[in-house]
């Protein structure tokens, strides 16, 4: 698949989320807070940021997300009440678009504005299979695992910003699994 392919219905559903982002009716869709940030495409070149390899050549992605506000059953109190997430990131240089549905836990910085961020789920990519030569990635296959993790402050009662890393990969499923790792900065209103 191509990333033409995929371009204009992501815009699309990014477009329709940013629409549904007012007060009203974020609160009937159960959306506790819409956020949109810049990212920096391909930051990583690899999972875990814990070396050197970092690239900040390529601040071309935008991002949104909606939170919703976590499900009142018994599964989700027992795992910590995390919030369903989802969103799109879209590369405005025709490299990897992707869009995500995952689960996000915030965690509190003792009594502080501060927290840290947590997410886990699926991702699906328009990126290239195998045969893409850098910087675009090599996939093996669209659906892939999706993971996150920020650190962010409550600015005030309805606005947050964080700073996110997020990161995809097929865990080695279907090869070449070269993944994908964004770092960018999102705002948030909160309803």
């Amino acid at each position: 698949m191509s990333g033409r392919f995929w371009t204009k219905p992501v815009i699309v559903s990014a477009m329709a989320v940013a629409i549904l982002a007012t007060p009203a009716s974020a609160q009937d869709f159960g959306i506790e807070e819409f956020r949109a940030g810049v990212f920096y495409h391909s930051a990583y070149s690899g999972f875990l940021p814990t070396g050197d390899n970092w690239d900040f050549s390529r601040l071309e992605n935008v991002k949104f997300s909606a939170l919703f506000a976590s499900p009142d059953i018994e599964a989700f109190r027992w795992i910590g009440s995390p919030r369903p997430e989802i969103g799109t990131t879209l590369n405005l240089n025709g490299r990897e678009n992707l869009i995500h549905a995952n689960l996000n836990w915030q965690i509190p910085v003792f009594d502080t504005p501060l927290y840290l961020e947590l997410g886990f789920g699926a991702a699906l990519t328009d990126g290239a299979l195998q045969g893409a030569t850098s910087p675009a990635r090599n996939f093996g296959c669209s659906l892939n695992f999706y993971d996150a993790a920020g650190i962010g402050a409550h600015v005030n009662e309805n606005v947050t910003v964080t700073l996110r890393y997020e990161h995809i990969s097929n865990l080695e499923l279907c090869p070449p699994n070269q993944g994908l790792s964004n770092l960018g900065v999102m705002v948030g209103v909160k309803f």
